[in-house]
């Protein structure tokens, strides 16, 4: 059943489900157009109208932004374990490929700062690093150690 509004619907049938703050980052950004930065979700847009969902999504990507932000150190890094744990490529691959090619500043709103974006950036480095070098493999057991 629909909610009252796009951001409701979004946040009770969608976001909700998504186990971790970071891959709530992940989605949103992932809706957004590369070329165009419009945010498009069809099912959003065909059930509120266009303006209604584009607004829905922004200030969802924005939210999730802020709060991702301020989260303390520690829940940042299990919340990266959470995304990473859910993700359907090896673990260990992903936190590599991350820490290497840095795709993760493409999930930034573009409302954010550059003092939030330099936050985003210097985080995002220092836990991947983290969590790459887990070196008792405690954090993703079944998966194979990059070379």
């Amino acid at each position: 059943m629909l909610e009252r509004n796009a951001l409701a619907d979004l946040w009770k049938h969608t976001l909700s489900q998504i186990p971790s703050t970071y891959s709530r980052l992940v989605y949103l950004a992932s809706l957004r157009d590369a070329n165009s930065g419009v945010y498009r979700h069809h099912g959003l847009s065909a059930a509120f109208g266009r303006e209604e969902s584009l607004g829905a999504l922004r200030k969802s990507h924005e939210d999730t932004f802020r709060v991702w932000l301020s989260l303390p150190l520690s829940d940042k890094s299990s919340d990266l374990i959470t995304h990473f744990q859910n993700v359907e490529e090896n673990p260990r691959q992903v936190v590599t490929y991350l820490a290497r090619a840095t795709p993760f500043l493409s999930q930034l709103p573009d409302s954010a700062s550059p003092a939030q974006r330099h936050q985003f950036k210097m985080e995002m480095e220092t836990l991947l690093e983290l969590i790459k070098n887990d070196s008792g493999g405690e954090l993703f057991p079944g998966s194979a150690r990059p070379a």
